[in-house]
């Protein structure tokens, strides 16, 4: 494998371009803890790219990406869940995966998501190796490729059990992994010239069935990450953050479309990135997402998860969403 190995000034120069690009908002350090946003997830971990699933135990389970305090250009460790029944006291699990867990990855521990089936819970999820040369892009070997583990567990510890990537071309990440009511399950990713593609599971979760096919998304294909795709009613929803900053959807009557794009969910904050899923829980639906906020931090603004009520209108579209310091503070008292 590629071990990251970056000069001083270069890894200097790559961690403020993380933080510059991102440019978001701080919040006061003295009042965030009262606030019902940022969730409290956690002691003093920063976690991102919530994918939120509710189970058959009745609680809300949160799978996250975990930030390294000042970390070097995203490079990441591992994966972390959180559950609740109040959405405002949040347990701990995890790491539930580690890239020191495998064989062919050791870094990236990007956007996971999760998936129940066959009796056993899945926890979807990218990595890579190499490293991305911001300053001489020519010189870049960083790789990326989708992997799959399994356990009994909501909560893991989860194992790859099959030792490898999915495929290894195209370069992927972001996965999205929704199972329809009739069981199959679908793969979607943010992959380097393949956007907009799904690709089936095989019944055993542990390998796709076919080849990535691109769906009809009516014409319009912005760039785009982190694809969440969701069913209610008789409607299929493939959200996803439209130049990785505004959460945007579509909507079809199949899930590999074709697709009617809709429009703005919540709009971008400060020019930064947002990853986000969409659930329903004890009757309410719920927005999670991360937000580039400064609490308590050594090197500035981090990443932190943060949740909003979400609402439809009687055609099915989605009712527009601002970010809150209340957040879902009172789903308890409702």
């Amino acid at each position: 494998m590629v071990k990251a190995n970056t000069p001083g000034i270069i890894a200097s120069i790559l961690a403020i371009s993380a933080c510059v690009a991102c440019a978001p908002t701080a919040i006061d350090k003295n009042t965030s803890a009262t606030q019902g946003n940022p969730l409290q997830m956690g002691d003093n971990l920063r976690v991102a790219d919530p994918s939120a699933y509710v189970w058959g135990d009745g609680k809300m389970y949160v799978y996250t990406s975990h930030d390294l305090e000042c970390q070097e250009d995203f490079w990441m460790k591992d994966w972390y869940a959180f559950s609740s029944t109040d959405l405002k006291n949040w347990e701990t699990h995890g790491p539930l995966l580690s890239v020191n867990d495998l064989t062919w990855a050791d870094n990236y521990a990007w956007a996971p998501d999760a998936a129940y089936k066959n009796g056993k819970y899945y926890l979807i999820f990218p990595a890579g190796t190499g490293h991305k040369d911001r300053v001489n892009p020519e010189n870049s070997t960083k790789w990326m490729g989708i992997g799959i583990a399994e356990s009994d567990s909501p909560t893991g510890p989860f194992k790859d059990m099959i030792g490898a990537p999915l495929w290894r071309t195209p370069y992927a990440n972001d996965p999205s992994l929704f199972i329809d009511d009739d069981g199959q399950a679908y793969l979607y990713t943010h992959a380097k010239d393949h956007d907009y593609h799904v690709i089936k599971m095989a019944d055993d979760m542990r390998s796709t069935a076919g080849e990535l096919t691109k769906m009809d998304m009516g014409g319009y294909e912005p760039k785009m990450e982190g694809p969440w795709v969701f069913k209610r009613g008789d409607w299929y929803y493939y959200t996803m953050p439209e130049n990785n900053r505004i959460l945007t959807y579509y909507m079809a009557k199949s899930p590999t479309g074709p697709w009617e794009y809709k429009g703005e969910i919540m709009g971008q904050e400060n020019n930064s990135n947002n990853h986000h899923s969409i659930v329903e829980y004890q009757g309410q639906w719920f927005l999670f997402y991360h937000r580039w906020l400064d609490i308590n931090s050594a090197c500035g603004r981090q990443r932190h998860v943060a949740a909003e009520y979400l609402y439809f209108n009687d055609d099915g579209t989605i009712q527009s969403i601002e970010r809150t310091e209340k957040g879902v503070s009172n789903f308890s008292e409702r």
